[in-house]
């Protein structure tokens, strides 16, 4: 297996490939941390198979949108890197936006799945979301309670949704141009507008960072994961091995 230094000498990798070689150089070293716990780079690793094979269980083919409106959580984490293991586009969503603009964004990035916590989930009562709608519970299980906007629509929490532990994808080939994320603007002059950002993208923020320190780094990320500005520190963070802090 290509290690994580040779990766980072090459001209282009994807950051799910490093985040498998930190898993297996380095496992138990802490990737992300939240208010509830943290997981090492092995816990990653599998739970972003989980999450990419669901997400193939379920058609959700390479290029799509894969909606999030949630706080950033471990969870969290591992959704946003499982959808672009799988080829997808993670598309976060600002919680700040009013709910009837979440539904429109949500909509309008063509994700047939959106990932939601109980707060957002709560806030989108009401709303015809046109995907279907994924819910985090920590506590593991399902939500003793099912959002209104559910009725016309498939619900299911995230611990059922997942797949099986020992889950592998199917490994996708990515390019350069494919793209990475959507971020979406903030509407001050109209309607949020999503913006495609691709891998080519996101490995110059990871790999112009040789002597930023990242593999030793413990980065504390005091803005929303749905920000360009948390991602450009969040993602080389964990390209290099460091520890991201929500």
């Amino acid at each position: 297996m290509t290690t994580a230094a040779d990766m980072l000498a090459t001209g282009f990798a994807t950051l799910p490939d490093l985040i498998r070689a930190h898993a297996v150089e380095r496992g138990e070293r802490t990737a992300v941390a939240d208010a509830q716990g943290s997981i090492d780079y092995r816990t990653l690793d599998a739970m972003m198979d989980r999450v990419a094979a669901a997400l193939q269980r379920d058609g959700v083919a390479p290029g799509t949108a894969v909606a999030i409106v949630a706080a950033p959580t471990t969870d969290y984490a591992a959704v946003f890197l499982g959808a672009v293991r799988a080829g997808c586009v993670a598309t976060p969503i600002a919680p700040s936006a009013t709910p009837a603009a979440i539904a429109a964004m949500i909509a309008d990035s063509g994700a047939p799945v959106v990932f939601l916590d109980a707060e957002n989930a709560r806030a989108l009562e009401g709303q015809t979301l046109s995907a279907r709608a994924i819910v985090f519970s920590r506590e593991g299980g399902s939500p003793d309670w099912a959002p209104a906007f559910t009725e016309e629509q498939s619900f299911q929490a995230f611990a059922d949704w997942l797949a099986p532990s020992d889950a592998k994808p199917t490994p996708v080939p990515i390019a350069p141009e494919d793209p990475f994320n959507i971020i979406y603007s903030s509407g001050t002059t109209g309607t949020p507008k999503g913006i495609v950002q691709s891998h080519a993208m996101r490995w110059a923020h990871v790999s112009r960072n040789t002597a930023a320190g990242f593999d030793t780094a413990v980065t504390m990320i005091a803005t929303p994961l749905y920000s360009n500005t948390t991602l450009v520190s969040f993602l080389p963070t964990l390209g290099w091995g460091g520890t991201v802090v929500l």
